[in-house]
């Protein structure tokens, strides 16, 4: 039986990951600093600093998906910057180190990134190829967390790739597509800001899809956009998110009410004012073929569940 070990595996995305290669036959471990994973995922403490005997369960595993991180969900100050950082940073060095003490490491190691990295974009689509990456905090968490990535040493055998990932939208409390749905629901679900800002996605199975494609390749890049194909402005999305919750109209926002409601909710406004317009050219070029491609079925098919 494969072996696949996942940190932050009691998070939105390490929790839909568990579930789909435990479907899949596959032996799954989940490192967690605390919080229950999926069924049938074996649950094992780690603190995402030091060595311990987590790392046993490195050697002899055919993967390892990184996913390991705080939240960005939250207000900006020193000391949430400063956790976001060292949450990336020390996991990832730690996971290297364990790796190469490894007397048979994973042959495939893929590390969580974001499509944050590139710049605010209105005026077109940022790929692998000429994507330009841009400024500001978020910026600088995901350029230091893929250079920490790829400048650990591990044995020659394991390859590195990293996922610069987009929103992923599953039906889950906390998520995106929960907030978005909630507050279309109660008539707040109009533009915000101008509503021209791009809006990149990806439906959390294709999410788990990619990775299982990963896995099944012989050769891969070193990094991917993880996104969908099809990325949408704001206004758009909030239309359609009001059309499935019976909704005609929906009071917009602007730039003040967004600041003074990410205040309240603790949060940013960096969130959903940024224009992530970002496509997954190496994923076409290479043959993924994403189940859900358009977000209007994306949404319909998540309503359901």
């Amino acid at each position: 039986m494969k072996k696949l070990v996942i940190t932050g595996a009691n998070g939105f995305l390490g929790l839909f990951l568990g579930r789909w290669f435990v479907a899949r036959g596959w032996e799954v471990v989940g490192l967690t600093r605390g919080g229950e994973v999926a069924d049938g995922v074996k649950k094992v403490v780690w603190d995402g600093k030091g060595m311990g005997e987590w790392t046993e369960e490195l050697d002899g595993a055919e993967v390892l998906v990184n996913l390991a991180g705080k939240s960005v969900n939250c207000r900006y100050h020193q000391k949430n910057k400063a956790a976001i950082f060292s949450s990336r940073l020390a996991s990832t060095a730690i996971l290297g180190e364990a790796i190469m003490n490894c007397d048979s490491p994973p042959r495939l190691w893929l590390n969580s990134s974001t499509a944050t990295i590139y710049r605010h974009a209105e005026d077109r689509p940022q790929d692998e190829e000429e994507g330009e990456i841009g400024s500001g905090f978020s910026v600088e968490v995901a350029k230091a967390w893929e250079k920490a990535f790829f400048e650990a040493e591990v044995p020659a055998g394991v390859k590195k790739v990293a996922l610069r990932t987009a929103i992923v939208l599953g039906n889950e409390d906390g998520t995106v597509f929960d907030y978005l749905r909630t507050i279309a629901k109660l008539g707040l679900g109009g533009r915000m800001g101008g509503g021209r800002q791009m809006m990149s996605w990806i439906h959390v199975d294709d999410f788990c899809r990619v990775v299982e494609w990963m896995i099944q390749r012989e050769e891969l890049r070193d990094f991917y956009n993880v996104s969908a194909p099809n990325p949408m402005k704001n206004a758009e999305v909030m239309r359609m998110f009001r059309e499935m919750v019976g909704r005609r109209f929906g009071l917009p926002a602007a730039r003040w009410m967004l600041e003074l409601g990410t205040f309240v909710m603790r949060t940013e406004t960096e969130l959903v004012l940024k224009s992530r317009w970002v496509v997954p050219r190496r994923l076409e070029e290479e043959g993924f073929v994403f189940e859900w491609p358009d977000l209007d079925s994306a949404l319909e098919d998540l309503e359901t569940r």
